[in-house]
């Protein structure tokens, strides 16, 4: 087999564990306001001093997921002579965010205490 097996399960189980991480944070950034691709990474670049950013065919593709599955809309909109597609979260989309903020404090609950 080519490559090193440890980089190779290394880099999939992180994509998969940030992938969702990834939404979780878009998704509660775009509670706040409507956000364009760029500014929704530079949110999670200035959020996590750079050590948690989504490359940008990583950012929408999750973003091109979340409106597949109606939990965002995307309006394209020329701000400042620029024309950018500004997302925002659907009522669904909320909806879906405090299901997974449930989720997101079980795993972070059973981290600090599982001893693992």
């Amino acid at each position: 087999m080519f490559g090193n097996s440890k980089e190779r399960a290394l880099t999939k189980l992180r994509k998969e564990i940030r992938t969702g991480i990834y939404a979780y944070f878009i998704l509660s950034l775009l509670k706040k306001d409507k956000m364009h691709g760029y500014a929704i990474r530079k949110a999670l670049e200035e959020l996590s001093d750079g050590n948690f950013v989504p490359t940008e065919s990583t950012l929408y593709g999750i973003l091109k997921t979340l409106e597949k599955y109606n939990l965002i809309k995307g309006e394209w909109m020329e701000v400042g002579g620029r024309t950018r597609k500004y997302y925002e979260i659907t009522l669904l989309g909320e909806d879906v965010f405090q299901e997974l903020k449930k989720e997101i404090e079980l795993v972070k609950r059973l981290l600090e205490t599982a001893h693992l």
